[in-house]
């Protein structure tokens, strides 16, 4: 009995309060904060209403997606020990900065070697060049002498033998000079072959520096100097900053209606007041079922089409800093390029 007439004591207690006027401030402390943020309820209810695919006209349609980024993996042509690493995750790099290099003391000893060999083939012609000279010279007197000797046995003043001397010697520094020219052309062969050598091993060198092939932000660090790599092995990531996009799923009769390079916009979740600028670059061929990262498990039933949402390069070199992957929102499209945009989807970036 005692228990009934305290709850009976309490529910009398609670009707009487809450028939009783609140006090005035507290009314008008209240009506105070809501009315300081109209604007904030307002982008809310917005955001709101585009989740459920409230105020859309006609001819657009939206889907959930995620903000990806194309990623460049930097990695080493040849084995070596890393050294002289400059970055680390999270870091803005340019194409063609120097991000590291895989230090081979045997590479570098292959190329000392190929230099040798040049210098070597060098010498060589040098010592050709000369012997030319010298048999040159040679041949040139030896010449003489046999043309003069075709007189003098005609005239009789020398003999027969004496002049079949001159002519065999003749004939022996014509050889003696076509032998040293052979050597300055084998000199010249060789001279070619070990610069081609040296300007081999000097690439190697030159691809043993690492450079970032994109101007982004180092995503994942996969190696630390110092660590030994294999040739192809990955040392970093990096997100190209200028080619950022949202992945989205459409179903036929959406997708078989956009158009390549057609307008869209990008709202994401956690800045829902700002609207921004993209179009459509990728529409698949075949569908597929969406992904689990799709929330609701009829969405996932469906057959879908991947799309893909480019945002606008200026916008991406102005706030590139502020770029995540990740990031799920929403992704908007006309089907119809005759729909103007309506007011809430008209685009806001921040000042």
């Amino acid at each position: 009995m005692s228990v009934r007439l305290l709850v009976g004591a309490l529910v009398a207690f609670i009707l009487v309060t809450g028939a009783l006027p609140l006090p005035q401030a507290y009314h008008h402390s209240t009506v105070a904060a809501l009315q300081a943020r109209p604007a904030q309820a307002s982008r809310v209810r917005n955001f709101i209403a585009r989740l459920r695919g409230q105020r859309l006209p006609e001819g657009i349609a939206r889907t959930n997606g995620r903000i990806e980024a194309t990623q460049v993996d930097v990695a080493a042509k040849y084995p070596g020990r890393l050294a002289d690493i400059t970055v680390v995750e999270g870091n803005p790099v340019t194409e063609g900065q120097v991000l590291g290099r895989v230090s081979s003391p045997e590479q570098e000893a292959r190329l000392r070697a190929a230099q040798s060999e040049l210098e070597r083939a060098q010498h060589a012609r040098t010592n050709a060049e000369a012997l030319i000279t010298e048999r040159s010279a040679v041949l040139a007197a030896a010449k003489s002498d046999f043309e003069r000797g075709k007189e003098l046995v005609g005239q009789k003043i020398i003999t027969q033998q004496t002049f079949d001397q001159r002519q065999r010697n003749f004939e022996a520094s014509q050889a003696s000079l076509d032998g040293a020219t052979a050597q300055r052309d084998q000199a010249d062969a060789a001279i070619r072959s070990a610069q081609a050598e040296v300007e081999r091993n000097e690439a190697v060198l030159k691809d043993m520096t690492l450079v970032s092939p994109r101007t982004g932000r180092i995503q994942f660090q996969l190696a630390r100097n110092g660590e030994v790599i294999a040739a192809g092995g990955k040392v970093f990531t990096v997100l190209d900053l200028h080619d950022v996009y949202m992945t989205a799923f459409f179903p036929a009769p959406v997708a078989g209606r956009l158009e390549i390079g057609g307008e869209a916009r990008i709202v994401l979740d956690p800045v829902p007041q700002y609207v921004i600028p993209a179009t459509v670059t990728f529409v698949a061929a075949d569908a597929q079922f969406t992904p689990k990262t799709v929330e609701t498990a009829d969405e996932r039933e469906k057959l879908m089409f991947r799309v893909k949402l480019n945002i606008d390069v200026n916008v991406l070199k102005e706030f590139a800093s502020r770029v995540k992957t990740g990031v799920r929102g929403l992704g908007f499209v006309r089907t119809a390029k005759a729909t103007p945009w309506p007011d809430d989807l008209q685009v806001k970036l921040p000042q």
